[in-house]
């Protein structure tokens, strides 16, 4: 791809030219910025001739060159080495030719692009089609595209998963393949498949589960002896059901996790295996893969063995009848079931104990839970909050993926690990700055840095700021993820870890089951994998993690902005949850959602920003606006497309531009910025996706 770059301001030539890679931002004035990879290197200004054809996110070499002064830093984009979208989601236009165009109402693509007639699919004037893209605006050829499916209304909260599915390209429907091998398989164990196994179906496990939840893939059992704990963590035996080289293994492999959204699932696997023959529901015999561990009185298990069993569940319980069990406010029907739930409650708090003695971090951000109703309309945003039911299941599969971690260890095979980095020493200064600026004294380095900082956000703990305080810890963390190269988890403090106990929803899961089973079971020896394999898989299945993250958080900032258009102009409390050079955002103290107040609203004065201490500061007035600062806001405009809301501060004035019913098409400014704010702001990042049991 070829542009010819203008001559810009200042520029006194090209001997002293860098050539860079990065990704780009498109303004939606026309220009754009590159952010680099290297690190150290300033984001690259380009100019809106140089970004013909460009679309916002793609990946470019571009040629850097500084200003005279050498105080700016412009860029002439050479090539484009991966294009961010194959496919896109917008609002059809019918043109008077016959032809049609998707309208770039949110300043992505840099154009509208063409819909001919003949690939429209009879689409029709507003629909909300989902289009792949079938030439790209480079060289001078027309945008063109065709569509591939029709949604239906922007406007109708019901099609808010649909475009975020399509967005993502995550696949909804099966293959048929898949679903023909699933329809094969038995609705129920077979007398066949038990033969073999350990008989388990005497013993009262339990599963303890959220009330909405169907696909249950763990059961546990717990009693004590003279050594101490006697754990069983039964496992589902999606192993046995779906093996490799079949159409349903690839269909699973593809989607690499189950992706939750509010009242609405796309499963990894068909829901006859996902929710019947694999679901570990009670009063049935089930298939299982079970870790067997006798713990100490002190937490440390002596021994640990995996197996395959069958099982037979003797209750299904929610975690708040666990939790009303623990309170002593109700009896389970059957005595040994609410035996079992106290025993395992003593064992998790033996074990959660430990952990923190040996270095575990404890960060308390909560995840947001959006409750909609029939039609898709979000009613509520609240923070969740967890029970001990909760900690309780954590507790016990992060002592079983620990013992399986170990045992393929031990094994000297190659094996998928979950692993999570030591954070960079700059992230953690900065973050010392931000606990010193809020009162405290306490130092945290890189040794014994995980106590350090739970021992410092405990300080805060129920204070305003506490809850940002948690947020700017978790952003300061690298994203766990899955490698061959075992480096152990940062913050768990686990020197070995993996991933076992949700093969339904997690194809990782699914791969350790498999390397398990290749160590004692004949059959299973072909499962064992290169080292090759293995890092690819888990480079693959990392970034499927991601996507669906990404997904459940782009649903979720949808949501938001149609929550927050039924309080538009109303007046709330909030607080400071970041600062950045365009402005503040403020998260709410009523609902879990936060906002943008663009710093041309922040009042007349000139406001410069404070990279250092990540404040804004008027050059006149003095005023400043600083994390965990307690503000008021009124709701200005929340955009359903783009999954934004902007705030201005009580009293402000609000944008002219804003609309009260539609989303807004100019109030945009630093949107391509804000993607970056919202980047830094995952809450998966020690534990990736964790709508079901939080197992990190």
């Amino acid at each position: 791809m070829k542009h010819s770059a203008t001559k810009p301001p200042g520029q006194t030539g090209r001997n002293q030219t860098k050539t860079i890679f990065g990704t780009v931002k498109r303004h939606p004035d026309g220009f754009g910025f590159v952010l680099p990879v290297e690190e150290g290197v300033p984001d690259v200004f380009v100019s809106r001739e140089d970004m013909t054809g460009v679309m916002s996110n793609d990946k470019v070499e571009v040629e850097v060159f500084k200003s005279a002064k050498g105080d700016k830093y412009y860029g002439k984009i050479v090539r484009i080495t991966e294009r961010a979208a194959s496919r896109i989601v917008g609002r059809f236009e019918k043109l008077e030719n016959g032809d049609g165009r998707i309208v770039d109402g949110i300043n992505q693509w840099g154009q509208s692009i063409k819909i001919p007639f003949r690939s429209s699919r009879g689409a029709i004037h507003g629909d909300l089609v989902a289009a792949e893209i079938v030439q790209y605006p480079m060289n001078g050829q027309e945008f063109t595209g065709r569509v591939i499916e029709i949604i239906g209304d922007v406007d109708d909260p019901l099609n808010d998963i649909k475009r975020v599915l399509h967005l993502q390209k995550i696949p909804k429907e099966f293959p048929p393949p898949a679903l023909r091998e699933a329809d094969l398989l038995p609705s129920h164990v077979l007398d066949k498949e038990i033969a073999g196994r350990k008989d388990l179906r005497d013993l009262p496990l339990i599963t303890i589960d959220g009330v909405t939840a169907k696909d249950f893939d763990d059961a546990v059992y717990v009693n004590t002896n003279s050594k101490g704990f006697h754990l069983w963590v039964a496992i589902a035996d999606v192993s046995h059901y779906v093996r490799t080289g079949t159409a349903l293994d690839d269909s699973a492999y593809e989607r690499g996790t189950s992706v939750y959204f509010p009242n609405f699932v796309v499963p990894m696997l068909p829901e006859k295996i996902s929710n019947e023959l694999c679901s570990l529901k009670p009063n049935v015999d089930r298939l299982c893969f079970v870790c067997e561990m006798q713990i100490s009185f002190q937490g440390e298990v002596e021994t640990s063995e995996v197996y395959e069993a069958v099982m037979h569940s003797q209750a299904r319980v929610t975690y708040g009848e666990a939790q009303d069990i623990l309170d002593e406010n109700i009896e389970h029907d059957k005595p040994e079931v609410s035996k079992n739930i106290r025993a395992a409650a003593d064992l998790a708090k033996v074990l959660m104990a430990r952990r923190f003695r040996e270095g575990s971090l404890e960060i308390n951000v909560g995840e947001t839970q959006v409750i909609v109703d029939e039609a898709g309309n979000p009613t509520d945003i609240i923070r969740s909050q967890r029970v001990f039911s909760h900690r309780l299941i954590e507790e016990l599969m992060l002592i079983a993926n620990v013992s399986v971690a170990k045992i393929l260890h031990k094994a000297q095979i190659p094996s998928l690990y979950r692993i999570h980095e030591t954070p960079d020493q700059e992230d953690i200064e900065r973050l010392q700055r931000f606990l010193h600026g809020f009162g405290s004294t306490k130092k945290i380095q890189i040794k014994d840095l995980q106590k350090k900082l739970t021992k410092s956000l405990q300080d805060f703990e129920n204070k305003p700021e506490g809850i940002v305080l948690n947020i700017m810890t978790l952003r300061s963390m690298k994203q766990a993820k899955y490698s061959h190269d075992n480096i152990g988890h940062f913050g768990l403090g686990f020197e070995y870890y993996t991933h076992f106990t949700s093969p339904i929803r997690r194809y990782p899961d699914l791969i350790v089951h498999r390397l398990l089973k290749s160590l004692k079971i004949n059959s299973y020896k072909k499962e064992q994998m290169s080292p090759e394999r293995v890092t690819s898989a888990g480079t693959f299945l990392s970034a499927c993690e991601q996507r669906a993250v990404k997904s459940e958080r782009m649903l979720v900032a949808i949501k938001k902005a149609r929550f927050m258009q039924q309080h538009l102009g109303e007046v709330f409390e909030g607080v400071v949850s970041s600062v950045v050079r365009f402005g503040i955002f403020v998260l709410l103290k009523q609902f879990d959602v936060d906002g943008l107040v663009k710093v041309e609203n922040l009042g007349k004065d000139q406001f410069e920003f404070d990279e250092e201490n990540l404040l804004l500061r008027g050059k006149k007035s003095g005023l400043m606006f600083r994390i965990g600062d307690t503000i008021k806001v009124q709701v200005a405009a929340a955009n359903t497309i783009e999954g934004q809301i902007d705030f201005v501060l009580e009293g402000g004035s609000l944008a002219k531009n804003n609309e009260t019913s539609k989303p807004f098409q100019k109030n945009n400014q630093k949107r391509f910025e804000i993607k970056k704010h919202i980047k830094s702001s995952s809450s998966a990042r020690l534990s990736g996706s964790r709508k079901k049991k939080p197992s990190r």
